[in-house]
């Protein structure tokens, strides 16, 4: 059994791939500190030279919401018909979209 104690934080890791305009999750490590993990994040999830750019976060830094309250997080955005580009139109040129 480990003793907390003595363990190191756990960061999530996230990466940017060459291709990817965003950072995407890729898993987790235990680091003294953030430039520790940022040094075994790139050896572990970027050992084909995938990454332009490593963000790690301690995972208890991290605030989600409750799975349970999606209702009342997401639904109301349904009634925001204005958010959704269904009342234009494009041109023809542009029928990839």
């Amino acid at each position: 059994m480990s003793n907390t104690k003595n363990e190191w934080p756990l960061w999530e890791v996230f990466v940017r791939s060459k291709a990817g305009l965003d950072h995407k999750h890729c898993g987790s490590l235990h680091a003294a500190d953030a430039a520790m993990a940022i040094q075994m994040a790139r050896d572990v999830y970027t050992r084909r030279q995938e990454g332009t750019s490593i963000w790690v976060v301690r995972s208890e830094q991290i605030v989600a919401s409750d799975p349970v309250e999606k209702g009342s997080l997401f639904e109301p955005a349904d009634d925001k018909v204005y958010r959704h580009p269904t009342f234009y139109e494009l041109p023809e040129q542009l029928s990839h979209m």
